[in-house]
C-alpha cells in the first residue's frame, strides 16, 4: 500500500466506528423539526439530490433526517427491465467492480480480493455454489435512492447476519483497506432463483446505522457477538418478484451480488465506475 492508503486505513481502524454510529443513528432518527430540515436542505444541496424524483418532494412532511433519506420514488422515474430474462439492477448507484468469481475470489481493487467464503460468513459451503460464478459490487452514494430491490423474482433460502468493522466504502476507502468487504458488518440474503442461488449482500459501512429486510425488519442494530443466521423454509417461505424491495441502508453503503457458474452473463457496458439506477438491465440470465 501507498502511504496515503495505509494512514486511511490506519486512521479509520482506530475510530469507534460502531459508537460514532451509533450517534448518528440518534442523530438521524432525531425529530426536531429545525435540525432534522437543516440537515436534510445540507444534504440536498451537497449531494445535488433530486427531489423531483421523490414521492414526498416537501421535506416537511419527513418525520426525521432517515425517513427523509429512506424516501420512496415515484414509480414511474424507476421502470423495470421488461425483456425476458433480464437482471435488473438491484440498486442506484456507481459499479465499483463486475466480473467473474476466480477460483472463490471476488476482485476489489488494484491488488486486493477477496473470497467468497470470507464474504459469506465463514461458510465455505455456502459459499461454493457460487465458485466461478459472477459478482458485481454497486456502492450507493448519499445522493442516491436508498432501498434495495431484487435483481430476479427468488425465494428466499437463509440470511445471515455477519458482524465486524464499519469502514467507510467510498473509492478511496476500497483501495485502501485489504478485503474491507469480508471485514464490515454485512447482511446476506441468499434466493433461489429461475438459474440458481444469487447471494445479496449489504455491506455496513462508518455512520450506516441499519440495515433492514422486508421480511425482517430491523437486522442491525443491535450488532451480534457471533454470526446469526435465519432458515426460511416452505411453511414460512418468502417470495419476492423481480423489482420488488426487498430491504434498505439507513445511511449509504454497498450491495454485492452474487450468482453461480453459467447462470448470469453481465451486459457488454456493465462495468467499473458506471453509474445504474434502479431496474435497469445489466445482464442476462443464461438458460
Amino acid at each position: 500500500m501507498t502511504i496515503k492508503d495505509t494512514l486511511i486505513y490506519k486512521l479509520q481502524d482506530v475510530l469507534p466506528q460502531h459508537a460514532l454510529s451509533g450517534l448518528m443513528s440518534k442523530l438521524t432518527h432525531c425529530e426536531n423539526k429545525i435540525w432534522k430540515n437543516l440537515f436534510i436542505r445540507q444534504i440536498i444541496k451537497h449531494y445535488g439530490v433530486n427531489m423531483d424524483e421523490a414521492l414526498e418532494p416537501d421535506i416537511n412532511a419527513y418525520k426525521s433526517f432517515n425517513h427523509f433519506f429512506t424516501r420512496q420514488l415515484k414509480p414511474e422515474v424507476r421502470p423495470l427491465v421488461s425483456e425476458l430474462g433480464a437482471v435488473a439492477s438491484p440498486a442506484d448507484g456507481e459499479v465499483s467492480q463486475t466480473g467473474q468469481i476466480t477460483n472463490g475470489d471476488i476482485f476489489q481493487a488494484k491488488g486486493k480480493s477477496f473470497t467468497a467464503v470470507d464474504l459469506l460468513g465463514g461458510d465455505a459451503e455456502r459459499a461454493e455454489p457460487f465458485n466461478n460464478g459472477v459478482f458485481t459490487t454497486i456502492y450507493l452514494s448519499p445522493k442516491d435512492y436508498h432501498r434495495l430491490h431484487m435483481p430476479l423474482t427468488g425465494t428466499l433460502r437463509e440470511m445471515v447476519h455477519i458482524p465486524g468493522k464499519l469502514f467507510s466504502v467510498n473509492t478511496a476507502t476500497t483501495r485502501s483497506v485489504p478485503g474491507l468487504f469480508a471485514k464490515n458488518e454485512r447482511v446476506v440474503a441468499i434466493f433461489d432463483t429461475e438459474v440458481g442461488p444469487m447471494a445479496l449482500v449489504l455491506v455496513g459501512a462508518i455512520f450506516v446505522s441499519s440495515i433492514e429486510t422486508v421480511w425482517h425488519g430491523v437486522v442491525t442494530p443491535p450488532t451480534a457477538s457471533t454470526v446469526m443466521t435465519w432458515f426460511y423454509q416452505k411453511k414460512k417461505a418468502v417470495t419476492l418478484q423481480k423489482g420488488e424491495e426487498m430491504g434498505r441502508f439507513n445511511m449509504g453503503s454497498t450491495i454485492i451480488v452474487l450468482f453461480g457458474k453459467d447462470s448470469v452473463k453481465w451486459a457488454e457496458d456493465f462495468s467499473a465506475d458506471k453509474p445504474v439506477k434502479l431496474g435497469e438491465k445489466i445482464g442476462q440470465v443464461i438458460l
